[in-house]
């Protein structure tokens, strides 16, 4: 007996959207000492950069050098990110392995 087949609705998209929107912005929490908000910036900024490098086909540490990493954030329109953040992007591509 064969199983039935129902073909997909016509409104119905076959593939998800590329980009989804953005998430509204929610304020951070206030009377935190300034280090946490550098430290939260910053590891927000890894993240972006990341995300961008994986698009863009940078799948090991190795490939991502200081040089790629800030060509990637100009691209995306953020400030040159510091040698810290440029580890920590190294770091968190390593990560998935």
């Amino acid at each position: 007996m064969a199983a039935a087949v129902l073909p997909l609705p016509k409104n119905r998209p076959t593939q998800a959207p590329l980009f989804a929107a953005p998430l509204p912005k929610k304020p951070l929490p206030a009377g935190l000492p300034r280090e946490w908000y550098v430290a939260h910036n910053r590891r927000l900024k890894t993240m972006r950069l990341v995300i961008a490098l994986l698009d863009s086909g940078v799948y090991e540490p190795a490939q991502a050098g200081n040089a790629r990493i800030r060509d990637t954030a100009e691209r995306i329109g953020v400030y040159p990110p510091s040698d810290v953040t440029c580890r920590m992007v190294r770091a968190l591509l390593g990560y998935g392995r």
